[in-house]
């Protein structure tokens, strides 16, 4: 493999902080085979990423090790067997790699062909980062996993991250009735100018009380949740009977129970999910890319980015995710 050129790439040599991860100047490889090279515009920045660089991912760092699943930008270089894009092209990335081995936080990425998509041309090299990891994993859940109909309730936590906001669009999209849950009132409007039809200050109100009022005593069709925990108790109280309780992530460090008795009455499906699920399955991938794809194009769904940080700010760009204050999309740009 013949070295071409130099650039700058975000790795990390240890499990630890923010502070771990260092911009280093490293030799870039001409793509092979079935590998697209893409000169970075924009990153989009994802909670697994910190996880990941914490330790505490589905995947195990090897260092020196990559990080990031997400950027836009222009193709500079295509391996041999590449048929689907050409250099040039506008184009984003589609998580379905190792991200310690693609990992794509730099000046210069380089990944597998079936992880390149063209994104619609209404949108930004910011937003045009921002669409896949969230939209996806929404789409898995909402449309996929979850066949959420017409004015089935859908209660969505941890709402004002970037993949709570795209579950609410992609669910009022399919006509339903959209419950937030947000720990403080700091949020709860931006939620409802999101197109929530409700949200929830769970502070100060009590999540099953609620949902029984808004649902008139039936429950919520289909719970989406990244935080786990013994708060999944509290879900199951507020599911509707046959209701499906999906777990996305693990944002809470103590164990989640399983909630025997309330699933037995209820008849509860309650199951893991990941985005992979949809990454990894080419056809359901397709039809979830064309899905986007039209929406974004219409103007139905749109990417909220919260803030946008210079590459040289890569280590207080991760300690503003670890803060929780922003409401949708952290971008990079570069």
């Amino acid at each position: 493999m013949n070295t071409t050129k130099r650039a700058k790439i975000v790795r990390f040599h240890e499990i630890g902080n923010a502070d771990v991860l260092k911009i280093e100047d490293i030799s870039i490889s001409n793509p092979t085979k079935d590998e697209v090279t893409i000169k970075v515009e924009a990153i989009g920045i994802n909670r697994a990423e910190v996880m990941f660089r914490e330790g505490k991912y589905l995947e195990t760092p090897v260092f020196p090790s990559r990080l990031g699943y997400e950027v836009s930008g222009v193709v500079e270089a295509i391996g041999p067997n590449v048929k689907l894009f050409k250099v040039g092209d506008k184009v984003s990335t589609i998580p379905a790699f190792s991200i310690g081995q693609y990992g794509v936080y730099g000046e210069i990425a380089t990944v597998p062909e079936h992880a390149v998509a063209k994104y619609p041309e209404n949108l930004t090299a910011e937003q045009g980062t921002s669409i896949w990891m969230s939209y996806l994993t929404a789409y898995g859940s909402i449309i996929k996993i979850g066949k959420t109909k017409q004015n089935d309730f859908v209660l969505i936590t941890a709402a004002s991250s970037s993949v709570g906001l795209s579950s609410i669009q992609v669910a009022k999209t399919e006509g339903a009735i959209v419950i937030a849950t947000t720990r403080g009132n700091d949020k709860k409007q931006f939620l409802l100018d999101s197109g929530a039809d409700y949200v929830i200050v769970t502070n100060d109100e009590n999540l099953e009380e609620r949902v029984n009022e808004i649902t008139n005593g039936k429950g919520v069709n289909l719970i989406f949740d990244p935080i786990g925990g013994s708060y999944i108790e509290t879900l199951a109280a507020a599911a509707a009977v046959g209701g499906t309780i999906i777990e996305y992530g693990a944002l809470s460090p103590e164990p989640t129970p399983f909630p025997l008795f309330t699933a037995l009455k209820k008849g509860l499906v309650i199951r893991g999910y990941t985005l992979f699920e949809i990454t990894t399955n080419p056809e359901t991938l397709a039809n979830g890319k064309d899905y986007l794809f039209n929406k974004f194009k219409e103007g139905a769904l749109k990417p909220i980015i919260d803030r946008t940080f210079s590459f040289n700010e890569i280590v207080d760009t991760h300690k503003y995710m670890e803060s929780n204050v922003q409401k949708g999309k952290i971008v990079v740009t570069v």
